[in-house]
C-alpha cells in the first residue's frame, strides 16, 4: 500500500517556494478565505500524509494564485500517477 493520501503536496510546496512563502504565511493566506488550517496540516498536505478535500483544493489554489487544475498532475501524466499510486496493480 502506498503512504501518499495526495497528488497535490509536491506542487503546493514548490508554489509556495516560489511565492517565498513560510507554511505559516501560506495557511494564514488560506485561513482569510475560510479555512481555519494550521501549519502542521499543511506540512502534512505538503508531504503526502494528508488527504486533501474538492474544497481544500480550491482553497489551496485561490491562496496560491492559481487554479485547482494546475495543482493537480498533467493529463499526460495522469497514468504515471495512478501507477505511482497503486504499484500493486498493472495497468493494462
Amino acid at each position: 500500500m502506498n503512504p501518499r493520501k495526495n497528488v497535490v503536496g509536491p506542487k503546493i510546496r514548490q508554489l509556495r517556494y516560489g511565492q517565498k512563502l513560510t507554511q505559516s504565511q501560506l495557511a494564514a493566506r488560506i485561513g482569510r478565505l475560510g479555512w481555519d488550517i494550521s501549519r502542521a496540516t499543511l506540512s502534512q498536505i505538503e508531504a503526502q500524509l494528508r488527504c486533501v478535500s474538492d474544497y481544500e483544493l480550491v482553497c489551496l489554489a485561490k491562496a496560491l494564485g492559481t487554479t485547482a487544475e494546475n495543482l493537480l498532475p498533467a493529463p499526460s501524466q495522469s497514468l504515471k500517477t495512478i501507477a505511482a499510486f497503486f504499484p500493486e496493480r498493472p495497468l493494462d
